[in-house]
C-alpha cells in the first residue's frame, strides 16, 4: 500500500487534495460522534503497531535518510528526519499518554443562569477537518494524527518531500488500526506526493479545511500565512534565547545553556543566542562559553564575547535574527534583565526563552514581559514540548497570539459552542 500511493501520479495535486478533502468532511461527522472508548481503543493499536512495525518503519526511514545524504542535507536536518528503534518507542509511549488524557470535547468551559430561566453553557466542541503542512520530522504523522483524532477531528497531512517514505509508511500503519476498529480511514489523510503544487492546493481547500497548521522553516510558514484562504495557527521559527543573570547560580547556568545548545540542536527549542549580564565575572563568564565551546559548538558574539576567547568569532546584526538549527550560538553582554527583555522582544520568534537566577524578582519581571508564548526560570529551552508539559504529543508550539499559543495539544485543537437550554421561554 505504501509503494502504491507514492508512485500515485495519474492525479493532479488539485484532483488529489479534493479527493482527500471530500473523504475527510464526510469522515470528520463520524470522529465527532465517535465513543472516547472507540478512539481509546484505536490508540491502543496504534502503539502496539509502531512496536511491532518498527523495522518496516526504519526500512522506509532509511530511503529517505540515503536520499536526503544524497542531497547534501545538514546533519540537523537528517537528526531530524531520522528514525530508530527509541524515536519509535517514543513515538508509541506519546500515543499512550495521548490515550490516557481526558477527552477534551463536550466540556463546560462556562455557564450562566439568567433571569428568565435561560441555562446558557460555553462547551468545547471539535473544530472540524484540520490541514497540517510540515518538514522533516516524519514523527509529526503520529503527533498530529492521534491529536487530531482524540480532539474528534479529521486531518489532512502534508509532509516534507524528504520525509516521504516514513510519512508513508507511518500513514499506512495508522489507517490499518483506523480501519480495525470501524472509524473511516479517510478520518486521517496524507497526500502522496512531492509535488510542490499539493500545498497551493490544500491552502486553496477552504471547502474542506477549516484551519491550516504549518510546522517547519521560516519559507513554509511565510507561505501559509500568506497564501491561506482559512485560519492559520502559525508556528514560526524557534529563535529561542537564555538570558544569565548577575545572580545566576553557576552550576545550573553550566548545564541549563549547555542542554539548551546542545542536547538536540535542529530541535525548534534549541537556544540560538544567549545573553550575559555584563556584570558576570569574566571567569565566570568564560567558565559558561567554553562549556559550550569545548562541546563543539561554534560562537560568535560582540565585543566582549570575543575578547573571552580567540575562538570566538564577530557575530553580526544578522545573527541575532538567525535560528541557526545546528551547532553555533550567538552570545551577547546586555546591562540589565530589562534590556535582555528588550533584545528577546526585538529579536526574538516569540517561541520559548528563559532567564538563570536565584533572584525571584528578577526571574518574574522576566517572565512577565517576555512575550513569547513560553518563558522560563531556571530551566532549558528544550523542555519546548507538549509532552513535557504533560499535554501528550503536540503539534508544535505556536507562536501568534489568537486562539492557541504554545504548544498546541488537544484542548488547542478544540473550539465551541454555545447550549441554550430553555423551557418555553420567549423573547419580549
Amino acid at each position: 500500500m505504501v509503494q502504491a500511493l507514492a508512485e500515485n501520479t495519474n492525479q493532479s495535486a488539485e484532483e488529489i487534495v479534493k479527493s482527500l478533502g471530500k473523504e475527510a468532511k464526510a469522515a470528520s461527522t463520524v470522529i465527532a460522534q465517535a465513543k472516547t472508548e472507540t478512539i481509546n481503543s484505536f490508540l491502543t493499536s496504534l502503539a502496539e503497531s509502531l512496536r511491532t512495525k518498527k523495522d518496516f518503519i526504519i526500512a522506509e526511514n532509511k530511503k529517505d535518510l540515503k536520499a536526503g545524504e544524497d542531497r547534501g542535507l545538514s546533519s540537523a536536518l537528517l537528526d531530524r528526519l531520522a528514525l530508530n528503534k527509541e524515536r519509535i518507542e517514543s513515538m508509541a509511549n506519546g500515543v499512550e499518554t495521548v490515550r490516557e488524557l481526558d477527552d477534551p470535547v463536550d466540556r463546560i468551559l462556562w455557564e450562566s443562569n439568567r433571569p428568565n430561566g435561560l441555562k446558557i453553557q460555553r462547551v468545547s466542541a471539535p473544530i472540524g477537518v484540520l490541514g497540517m503542512i510540515y518538514e522533516s520530522r516524519p514523527n509529526v504523522t503520529v503527533d498530529a494524527s492521534i491529536l487530531c483524532l482524540k480532539s474528534h477531528n479529521a486531518v489532512i497531512l502534508r509532509g516534507g518531500s524528504e520525509s516521504l517514505n516514513s510519512s508513508l509508511a507511518l500513514h499506512n500503519i495508522i489507517q490499518d488500526c483506523l480501519e480495525q476498529h470501524g472509524l473511516p480511514k479517510g478520518a486521517v489523510g496524507m497526500v502522496p506526493t512531492r509535488d510542490r503544487d499539493a500545498v497551493g492546493a490544500m491552502l486553496r481547500a477552504t471547502e474542506y479545511i477549516d484551519v491550516m497548521i504549518p510546522r517547519g522553516g521560516a519559507g513554509l510558514i511565510a507561505r501559509v500565512m500568506e497564501e491561506a484562504r482559512m485560519p492559520v495557527f502559525g508556528h514560526l521559527e524557534g529563535l529561542c534565547h537564555i538570558y544569565v543573570h548577575k545572580n545566576a547560580d553557576l552550576k545550573k547556568a553550566l548545564e541549563v545553556t549547555l542542554n539548551a545548545k546542545m542536547r538536540r540542536t535542529g530541535i525548534c527549542g534549541a537556544m540560538e543566542t544567549l545573553l550575559l549580564d555584563e556584570s558576570l565575572a569574566d571567569d565566570t563568564a568564560k567558565d559558561i562559553l567554553n562549556n559550550i565551546l569545548e562541546s563543539g559548538c561554534k560562537i560568535v558574539g560582540d565585543a566582549r564575547t570575543q575578547s573571552l576567547s580567540d575562538k570566538i568569532g564577530a557575530a553580526t546584526e544578522e545573527d541575532w535574527r538567525t535560528e541557526y538549527l545546528d551547532a553555533k550560538l550567538s552570545v551577547k553582554f546586555v546591562p540589565s534583565v530589562e534590556e535582555a527583555v528588550n533584545h528577546i522582544n526585538f529579536y526574538g520568534s516569540h517561541h520559548t526563552d528563559s532567564i538563570i537566577t536565584e533572584d525571584t524578582a528578577t526571574a518574574e519581571y522576566f517572565l512577565k514581559n517576555v512575550d513569547s508564548g513560553i518563558v522560563m526560570h531556571n530551566a532549558s529551552t528544550q523542555f519546548a514540548d507538549g509532552g513535557e508539559f504533560g499535554m501528550g504529543a503536540e503539534i508544535g508550539i505556536a507562536t501568534g497570539k489568537m486562539h492557541a499559543r504554545g504548544p498546541v495539544a488537544l484542548e488547542q485543537l478544540c473550539t465551541y459552542k454555545y447550549m441554550v437550554h430553555g423551557n418555553g421561554q420567549t423573547r419580549p
